[in-house]
């Protein structure tokens, strides 16, 4: 074989290699890149879900807590974000927005508090209903949950 034929495979056999190197260089980078933003999104979503689900829970539990009237519509509203989560979430915070749920729902069929009752729950804590929910949305948003 002529060596001019030698070199001239040589050269192609070079330049498309280099080429395949630069095409799975960009593709992985851009890979990467889109990984990356899918990430940063469904956080940004979940966070917008769990802000909504608590902004909620905490007003339908103080509705709750003073009225005997079940509150049908904010229990509707809070059914439909745990529902969402579903969708979206790990499994302990789905579990905590249920049990956030079912204290609220249980809450309708007590007695009414009363502001010195209102008061002894604040001082002892247990009216924070939401701080099982909470502590499961930062430790999966810690983990970096990949949904």
């Amino acid at each position: 074989m002529n060596s001019g034929y030698i070199t001239a495979l040589a050269a192609l056999g070079g330049a498309a290699l280099g080429g395949l190197t630069s095409f799975a260089t960009s593709w992985n980078t851009l890979r990467t890149q889109m990984k990356a933003q899918r990430s940063a999104n469904s956080k940004s979503i979940r966070q917008k879900l769990y802000k909504a689900f608590i902004e909620g829970a905490a007003k339908t539990y103080g509705d709750a807590l003073i009225h005997d009237k079940l509150e049908i519509t904010g229990l509707i509203d809070l059914h439909a974000l745990v529902s969402r989560m579903r969708v979206m979430s790990s499994q302990p915070v789905i579990e905590s927005a249920v049990k956030v749920v079912k204290v609220i729902t249980d809450t309708y069929s007590q007695p009414n508090t009363t502001p010195e009752e209102m008061q002894a729950m604040i001082s002892n804590g247990s009216v924070d209903v939401l701080r099982s929910f909470s502590e499961a949305c930062r430790e999966e948003f810690e983990q970096g949950l990949q949904i």
